[in-house]
Protein backbone atom coordinates (compact mmCIF):
# COMPACT_ATOMS: atom_id res chain seq x y z
CA UNK A 1 0.00 0.00 0.00
CA UNK A 2 1.45 3.43 -1.09
CA UNK A 3 -0.11 7.37 -1.01
CA UNK A 4 -0.75 6.43 -4.87
CA UNK A 5 -3.58 3.61 -4.22
CA UNK A 6 -4.56 5.68 -0.80
CA UNK A 7 -8.72 5.61 -1.11
CA UNK A 8 -11.47 7.02 1.52
CA UNK A 9 -13.70 4.40 3.14
CA UNK A 10 -17.07 3.03 1.36
CA UNK A 11 -19.88 6.05 2.23
CA UNK A 12 -17.66 8.62 3.57
CA UNK A 13 -17.86 10.58 0.61
CA UNK A 14 -21.11 12.31 -1.17
CA UNK A 15 -20.76 13.63 -4.59
CA UNK A 16 -21.35 17.23 -4.72
CA UNK A 17 -24.90 18.01 -5.76
CA UNK A 18 -25.29 19.10 -9.24
CA UNK A 19 -26.98 22.54 -9.49
CA UNK A 20 -28.73 23.70 -12.58
CA UNK A 21 -29.06 20.14 -14.54
CA UNK A 22 -33.20 20.28 -14.82
CA UNK A 23 -36.06 19.84 -13.03
CA UNK A 24 -35.23 16.19 -12.70
CA UNK A 25 -32.40 16.80 -10.14
CA UNK A 26 -34.16 18.75 -7.75
CA UNK A 27 -32.70 21.81 -8.07
CA UNK A 28 -33.05 22.98 -11.51
CA UNK A 29 -34.29 26.07 -13.53
CA UNK A 30 -33.19 28.64 -10.29
CA UNK A 31 -30.55 26.38 -9.42
CA UNK A 32 -31.95 26.57 -5.41
CA UNK A 33 -31.38 30.71 -5.44
CA UNK A 34 -35.24 31.44 -5.61
CA UNK A 35 -36.66 34.07 -7.65
CA UNK A 36 -35.06 37.66 -8.37
CA UNK A 37 -32.96 39.27 -5.82
CA UNK A 38 -29.22 40.50 -4.64
CA UNK A 39 -28.37 36.86 -3.84
CA UNK A 40 -29.95 35.60 -6.60
CA UNK A 41 -27.28 37.45 -9.32
CA UNK A 42 -24.26 35.92 -10.50
CA UNK A 43 -21.27 37.48 -8.44
CA UNK A 44 -22.91 38.14 -5.08
CA UNK A 45 -21.63 38.27 -2.56
CA UNK A 46 -22.67 40.76 0.61
CA UNK A 47 -20.82 41.04 3.36
CA UNK A 48 -21.66 39.48 6.88
CA UNK A 49 -22.05 42.86 8.21
CA UNK A 50 -24.23 44.92 5.50
CA UNK A 51 -27.74 45.32 6.71
CA UNK A 52 -29.46 45.96 3.20
CA UNK A 53 -28.91 49.85 3.26
CA UNK A 54 -30.05 50.45 7.12
CA UNK A 55 -27.58 51.99 8.96
CA UNK A 56 -25.09 49.82 10.47
CA UNK A 57 -25.00 48.84 13.65
CA UNK A 58 -21.63 49.87 13.64
CA UNK A 59 -22.58 53.67 12.85
CA UNK A 60 -25.47 53.63 14.81
CA UNK A 61 -23.71 53.15 18.44
CA UNK A 62 -22.43 56.08 20.47
CA UNK A 63 -18.82 55.75 20.19
CA UNK A 64 -17.06 57.85 23.24
CA UNK A 65 -13.33 57.72 24.34
CA UNK A 66 -10.61 56.42 23.18
CA UNK A 67 -9.09 52.92 23.33
CA UNK A 68 -5.18 52.87 22.29
CA UNK A 69 -4.93 49.34 20.49
CA UNK A 70 -1.43 48.57 21.76
CA UNK A 71 -2.82 48.96 25.63
CA UNK A 72 -0.87 46.91 28.41
CA UNK A 73 -3.36 44.26 29.71
CA UNK A 74 -2.30 43.42 33.14
CA UNK A 75 -2.57 40.26 35.69
CA UNK A 76 -3.10 42.35 38.31
CA UNK A 77 -2.08 40.99 42.07
CA UNK A 78 -2.21 42.57 45.32
CA UNK A 79 -0.27 42.23 48.50
CA UNK A 80 -3.17 40.53 50.24
CA UNK A 81 -2.97 37.83 47.65
CA UNK A 82 0.85 36.87 48.15
CA UNK A 83 0.11 35.75 51.16
CA UNK A 84 -1.53 32.50 49.92
CA UNK A 85 1.84 31.69 48.53
CA UNK A 86 4.18 29.64 50.16
CA UNK A 87 8.00 29.94 49.97
CA UNK A 88 10.65 33.41 50.34
CA UNK A 89 10.47 34.05 46.50
CA UNK A 90 7.16 35.01 44.49
CA UNK A 91 7.42 34.92 40.71
CA UNK A 92 4.80 34.78 37.89
CA UNK A 93 5.11 30.84 37.54
CA UNK A 94 4.63 30.37 41.36
CA UNK A 95 1.28 32.84 41.48
CA UNK A 96 0.11 30.20 38.66
CA UNK A 97 1.14 27.91 40.46
CA UNK A 98 -0.64 28.72 43.80
CA UNK A 99 -3.75 30.05 41.97
CA UNK A 100 -3.35 33.24 42.29
CA UNK A 101 -3.49 34.11 38.49
CA UNK A 102 -4.51 31.81 35.68
CA UNK A 103 -2.25 32.35 33.48
CA UNK A 104 1.26 34.09 32.67
CA UNK A 105 0.38 35.21 29.29
CA UNK A 106 0.42 39.13 30.79
CA UNK A 107 2.56 41.19 32.33
CA UNK A 108 2.15 40.95 36.14
CA UNK A 109 1.54 43.93 38.10
CA UNK A 110 1.59 44.14 42.05
CA UNK A 111 -0.55 46.60 43.84
CA UNK A 112 -0.05 48.01 47.53
CA UNK A 113 -3.58 46.83 48.79
CA UNK A 114 -3.04 44.71 51.77
CA UNK A 115 -0.06 43.51 54.18
CA UNK A 116 2.44 41.39 53.89
CA UNK A 117 3.83 39.28 57.35
CA UNK A 118 6.90 38.07 56.41
CA UNK A 119 9.70 39.03 54.07
CA UNK A 120 9.59 37.79 50.77
CA UNK A 121 11.69 38.26 47.03
CA UNK A 122 8.80 39.06 44.60
CA UNK A 123 9.72 38.93 40.84
CA UNK A 124 7.18 40.48 38.51
CA UNK A 125 6.64 42.93 35.59
CA UNK A 126 5.98 46.29 37.38
CA UNK A 127 5.07 47.34 41.27
CA UNK A 128 3.09 50.36 42.57
CA UNK A 129 4.81 52.58 44.77
CA UNK A 130 3.07 51.69 47.45
CA UNK A 131 3.33 47.87 47.25
CA UNK A 132 7.03 48.56 46.41
CA UNK A 133 7.14 49.92 50.22
CA UNK A 134 5.42 47.75 51.99
CA UNK A 135 7.65 44.42 50.44
CA UNK A 136 10.38 46.23 51.53
CA UNK A 137 9.08 47.99 54.78
CA UNK A 138 8.70 43.94 55.64
CA UNK A 139 12.15 43.21 54.96
CA UNK A 140 12.06 41.63 51.25
CA UNK A 141 13.00 43.02 47.58
CA UNK A 142 11.20 44.01 44.70
CA UNK A 143 12.42 42.85 41.62
CA UNK A 144 11.32 44.09 38.03
CA UNK A 145 11.26 41.39 35.62
CA UNK A 146 12.67 42.53 31.88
Amino acid sequence: MGLDNLTPPRGSKRSAKRRGRGHGSGSGKTSGRGHKGQKSRSGASIPAWFEGGQMPLYRRTPKRGFKPHRRTEWRIVNLSDLVRVEGSEIDPGTLEASGVIRRTDRPVKILGSGDLDRAVDVRAHAFSASARAKIEAAGGTARVIE
